[in-house]
């Protein structure tokens, strides 16, 4: 008799979208290439989220560095950036733990076309 595969557990899937521990993981997923389609998307979308709050982050902290007008605004805007990566990778969290789904419009189709071409 042959074995089915194993369904992912929700634990592996949430260690996915944990804010920037998560991109490790996502990574080597999509490296692989094995994982069912649920997993390919949620590390998509995690290494997405991920590097898109890495570049924000080092513009504005280096705007902020070499500004000499308003680097007080631009540490601010990092840290709301921050919080909202954080949010919204919390939000994800409790979506997959309620079983609904995971996609974020915009984000879920820029990890596809992007990450989808290179990662898979």
């Amino acid at each position: 008799m042959p074995n089915a595969p194993s369904p992912i557990p929700k634990t592996q899937l949430l260690l996915h979208l944990v804010p920037i521990v998560g991109f490790f993981p996502s990574l080597w997923t999509l490296y692989r290439g094995q994982g069912n389609r649920e997993q390919l998307a949620i590390s998509r979308l995690s290494i997405t989220l991920a590097l898109t709050w890495l570049l924000s982050y080092l513009l504005l902290a280096t705007g902020a560095a070499t500004s000499d007008f308003f680097p007080l605004r631009l540490f601010i805007l990092n840290s709301f950036l921050t919080s909202g990566y954080f949010l919204v990778s919390i939000w994800l969290i409790l979506r997959l733990m309620q079983g609904k789904s995971s996609r974020l419009p915009g984000f879920s189709n820029l990890a596809e076309r992007v990450l989808g071409k290179y990662l898979s």
